[in-house]
């Protein structure tokens, strides 16, 4: 400093021609990106005041480059429409299904749920400051508490927008205006809007010769998704789920049953979650009592990198009624005219920016289009 003081002192022109130089110099450097640090001296972006699905008006900031979500529907739609304002994620990702996930979100810290495994970090959460905590899915009965409750306890916006198969397109629109991302949510709820359209359209062609139909699930395949579930949404808007019980689970994991009740509903169609049993059930005598067992008219849902019917019932589902039609009713022309390795390949390149080969199509389905397809 003293010698810059000196060389200042004689107010040349090489003086100020080196002030000129320091003063850009500290220009740059002030405007180097910061990368996952939150000043509070910084001042923040204008603020708006955004009416959730709970119907709570909530202030949050015009431009938002971070966010949160608060569990992993929420992550999963997120993750469709703008990955990059991504500072936390609710859950990590197994290692069999990393190749669909940009490699910088995995690298990002795990701050857990609210929902589901009730482990949501929020001292980690405040620590990494993002500036919205957005929860995405089925509303809960007690949503609006909820979200106030995160907001008191961080000081960060939290809001809710309620996605049912139905509403899952405005919500995409609805994140695209919030997050600056309206192009990409159009063409996602475009894509949504288009696949709905199409089931809309098989339906009123079946009308009421829905496939009785049975999703069982589990290490030895005896819970069952049941009717009216929020869970259940694909199966029952397609299908004459057979599983009726007095009180159906909101939970992925269904409702336990047995095999006594399963042959008392004994289904035409019966879909195996991942993991499950269907690998053993065409060569066990107690489940070949089931016509579906004899028949050959079971599958396993195709997994990667989520359920395709659900765990957890989100935007997965699109690919399920897309799958679930072509297996059930191939034969109405809303189903024959379209492919299903193209749509799936679609569905990959927009939701998850992952160009789909068909031999990763194959090993994704190889058990999901019939025993010895």
């Amino acid at each position: 400093m003293m010698s810059y003081n000196r060389f200042m002192s004689k107010n040349n022109s090489y003086g100020r021609v080196f002030l000129a130089a320091l003063v850009l110099l500290s220009l740059l450097v002030s405007c180097k990106p910061k990368v996952q640090s939150v000043s509070t001296t910084e001042a923040r972006p204008a603020s708006v005041l955004f009416t959730d699905s709970a119907g709570r008006e909530v202030t949050i900031p015009a431009h938002i480059t971070r966010l949160v979500p608060s569990g992993t529907l929420a992550q999963m739609f997120l993750l469709a429409i703008a990955p990059d304002l991504f500072c936390a994620i609710s859950s990590a990702y197994p290692e069999d299904v990393v190749e669909f996930i940009p490699e910088y979100v995995l690298q990002l810290p795990v701050v857990g749920q609210f929902y589901g495994a009730d482990n949501l970090n929020l001292e980690e959460i405040a620590a990494i400051g993002p500036e919205l905590v957005i929860d995405i899915g089925e509303p809960k009965d007690s949503i609006a508490e909820d979200m106030d409750a995160i907001s008191s306890a961080i000081a960060i916006p939290a809001i809710h927008i309620t996605a049912t198969l139905q509403s899952t397109p405005q919500a995409f629109r609805t994140l695209g205006k919030i997050l600056g991302r309206e192009e990409q949510g159009e063409a996602l709820a475009a894509f949504c809007e288009k696949t709905l359209s199409g089931s809309q359209e098989l339906m009123a062609q079946v009308g009421d010769n829905k496939k009785p139909v049975l999703y069982c699930l589990g290490q030895s395949g005896l819970n069952v998704i049941a009717r009216g579930s929020f869970h259940a949404e694909v199966l029952d808007y397609l299908t004459l789920n057979m599983a009726v019980v007095a009180n159906p689970a909101s939970r992925g994991t269904g409702n336990e049953t047995d095999l006594e009740q399963l042959l008392l509903w004994d289904p035409e169609v019966i879909i195996f979650g991942p993991g499950s049993v269907y690998g053993t059930v065409g060569s066990d005598p107690t489940w070949r009592q089931l016509k579906a067992i004899r028949n050959r008219t079971y599958y396993e849902i195709p997994f990667g990198p989520h359920n395709w019917m659900g765990m957890p019932p989100s935007i997965n589902r699109y690919l399920g009624l897309i799958w679930l039609e072509k297996i059930l009713y191939p034969e109405y022309p809303v189903v024959a005219q379209f492919d299903l390795y193209t749509e799936t390949a679609t569905y990959y390149r927009l939701f998850y920016n992952y160009e789909l080969s068909r031999e990763g199509f194959d090993k994704l389905t190889a058990n999901s289009l019939g025993p010895g397809a």
